[in-house]
């Protein structure tokens, strides 16, 4: 009896034999079998790779060109828009910082002496007063109440108001042009600036004119005057506000001084609050003696039981 040879599979049984070689045989197939569906697995995935790309390729093929150049458009109309944008935003806080910076500088108006001049006019004027008359001469000719009087110092008055304003457009007008200049103010800022000073201008004109009509040639001295006014008005109401300043001061001052009832009232009570400290110190004098004799008859005593 011949031994058969005894194959082990892999898992664990044993074939013996010719059942053995079948049993691989099959193993063998269905490897194969195993192999070829992996290989047809990638073809196919391949297959699909190409065929998606075909049709990307396709689409685009497919898409009409004027789609791209819309695109196009829109996106170059955005970019324009932002950069159109943000420029506006810049030129808007560039005016507001200058009309920030100089504020109400140039919203000047006249004063209320002009138009109190041309009411004293017209009561001039209706009282027989004509423009071009020579003063009246002679002594006692002019009066306070005379016409020829009451419109000479009601332009003087309307002069003098004026030297602020006037003051305010010298002052500033060479700032103004070299800002212009150098485009570092804005186009209202600069409007603003020619407004105020034409006004001015012309009021220093009529102001003239005026003079003329009241007294002829006073044009070439009137402003001058009104200066000279002015400065005077303007050194009298600072002294006057440092002498108010002072009285202030002084009434303070006053105020924190005691009046007779009050001081009386006070060296009352010191006097009352220096005799409770007399009264306390008597009797804590008194409370020390007391203890001091009570520990000297204790001693003593202490003493004489010793002995």
């Amino acid at each position: 009896m011949s031994a058969e040879e005894a194959t082990i599979n892999p898992d664990g049984t044993q074939t013996m034999g010719e059942d053995a070689a079948a049993d691989a045989g099959a193993d063998y197939a269905d490897a194969g079998a195993g192999a070829d569906d992996a290989d047809d697995a990638d073809a196919g995935e391949e297959d699909f790779g190409e065929g998606a790309e075909e049709a990307a390729e396709e689409v685009i093929k497919g898409t009409d060109p004027a789609i791209f150049l819309l695109l196009g458009f829109a996106l170059i109309a955005g970019l324009w828009f932002v950069s159109w944008y943000k420029k506006k935003k810049e030129d808007e806080e560039s005016d507001s910082f200058f009309t920030e910076l100089d504020g109400e500088k140039f919203n000047l108006k006249l004063p209320d002496a002009v138009d109190e001049y041309y009411e004293v006019k017209a009561k001039c004027e209706a009282a027989g007063w004509e423009p071009g008359q020579p003063s009246p001469q002679g002594p006692g000719a002019q009066n306070a109440s005379g016409p020829h009087r009451m419109l000479a110092q009601a332009l003087m008055k309307r002069c003098i108001a004026d030297i602020p304003i006037v003051q305010h457009i010298q002052k500033e007008s060479g700032g103004m042009n070299k800002l212009y200049s150098q485009s570092m103010c804005s186009v209202k800022q600069w409007k603003a600036y020619q407004a105020a000073e034409n006004m001015v201008s012309a009021e220093v004109d009529e102001v003239r004119a005026e003079a003329d009509e009241i007294e002829p040639g006073w044009s070439q001295v009137i402003w001058r005057q009104a200066m000279q006014y002015h400065q005077m008005l303007k050194q009298r109401q600072e002294a006057e506000e440092t002498a108010r300043k002072a009285m202030a001061v002084q009434k303070a001052a006053e105020a924190k001084k005691l009046t007779p009832e009050e001081e009386a009232k006070k060296k009352e009570e010191a006097a009352e609050k220096a005799a409770k400290e007399l009264l306390h110190a008597e009797e804590r004098e008194k409370d020390g003696k007391k203890a001091f004799k009570d520990g000297s008859s204790m001693k003593k005593g202490f003493l004489a039981g010793k002995k």
